[in-house]
């Protein structure tokens, strides 16, 4: 009977691994900003009527005598604050939140992408901080004016907790987006999606956005859809200014001149002469014999050569010049004929004068014989 044996498990690939990878990354990240929110509610939390009746101030500072808000709800003077609790510990745990997720992303930016990615996230953040300043400080003391100035003669305002909440919390994530609308428009022309020209010329649909825009999230009164209109506007004009700053610096950058390689110089008079000065200390340190030696050696085998490729048998020439005068006189003008037909100066070069003298040993040779016939 055979046993079949299960193959072992295959590890996995880099793909999966990496995938792994970023998942415990990413749920790492998330306890951690969990834990953060925990902790700033568990501090918010025995302060939660407080900070309600804090949030509740710039209505009932306007409500008329003898008014006062109410609760619809069994259990919404319960839950009201503690939901309030909630969401403060949620936006005042925003940076927090915002460094974790920065830390998560940042891995798997370029270094030119980092330094773009970090001032947009610490501008976003304090936008929108400044957008929750913005309309808990301006806006709901103008809105909640108002709407007692225009309240009818008998009747009375009771706000219910509940939805007053949902209108602050509302107001504060509307005004908080609507102050970002800097950050958008850099980023779009950093990135060159669009340009400053381009941004310039769309101006009037910009302000004819923001305009419904805020009238669609506001309540239908013109004050508070002015008061974030208006912002919205003024920030697409800030961040319009911004990034035409940053492009044009960037244009100026890719304009500059880049520093070539230098070509290579010529010498100059006086390096020709000190290289001139430094040869002639070397011809003198060599010595003129050695160079006169050297040229001499050279001069005697390119005239042993061509001596032996020209120069006729010795022999041959004694023999014809014993024949006759006429012969002998014949073979001294054919021997002078041949010393002239030399290019080499005889009285310079050792071999040369070798040569001659040997010639003239011959010419001596020559006479004797003639002189004993």
């Amino acid at each position: 009977m055979t046993t079949t044996s299960t193959p072992p498990s295959q590890p996995p690939s880099d793909t999966e691994m990496s995938l792994v990878g970023h998942l415990l990354e990413f749920r790492d990240r998330l306890v951690r900003a969990i834990i953060a929110i925990i902790l700033v509610f568990l501090v918010l939390f025995p302060f939660a009527n407080e900070l309600y009746s804090f949030m509740a101030e710039p209505l009932t500072s306007h409500l008329p005598q003898g008014s006062s808000m109410m609760a619809i709800g069994v259990i919404s003077p319960f839950l009201t604050p503690l939901k309030l609790a909630l969401i403060a510990a949620i936006f005042l745990s925003m940076p927090f939140l915002l460094y974790q997720l920065w830390a998560f992303i940042a891995p798997a930016l370029y270094q030119n992408e980092k330094k773009l990615a970090a001032p947009m996230l610490m501008a976003s953040t304090f936008l929108f901080y400044a957008g929750g300043a913005f309309v808990f400080y301006i806006v709901f003391p103008l809105v909640f004016k108002f709407m007692a100035g225009t309240t009818p003669d008998g009747v009375q305002i009771g706000t219910d907790i509940q939805l007053y909440l949902d209108f602050v919390i509302g107001m504060f994530f509307a005004f908080g987006l609507a102050f970002q609308v800097p950050v958008i428009t850099v980023l779009l022309l950093v990135i060159n999606a669009v340009s400053p020209e381009q941004m310039r010329h769309a101006r009037p649909y910009v302000i004819v956005g923001a305009f419904s825009i805020a009238a669609f999230i506001t309540p239908p009164d013109v004050i508070s859809q002015t008061l974030l209109a208006v912002p919205m506007w003024l920030m697409y004009e800030i961040g319009l200014w911004f990034g035409g700053r940053m492009v044009n610096q960037r244009l100026a950058e890719q304009q500059a001149p880049v520093n070539e390689p230098q070509p290579p110089t010529t010498p100059s008079a006086e390096g020709t002469a000190q290289q001139t000065a430094a040869a002639a200390g070397v011809v003198s340190v060599m010595g003129l014999d050695s160079i006169n030696q050297a040229v001499a050696q050279d001069a005697a085998m390119d005239f042993s050569q061509s001596n032996l490729a020209h120069e006729p048998p010795k022999d041959a020439i004694i023999d014809n010049a014993l024949d006759s005068d006429e012969d002998f006189e014949r073979a001294f003008a054919q021997i002078d004929n041949e010393l002239n037909a030399l290019n080499m100066p005889v009285a310079t070069v050792d071999p040369v004068l070798t040569v001659d003298e040997e010639l003239t040993q011959v010419k001596t040779e020559a006479l004797t014989e003639s002189s004993k016939k």
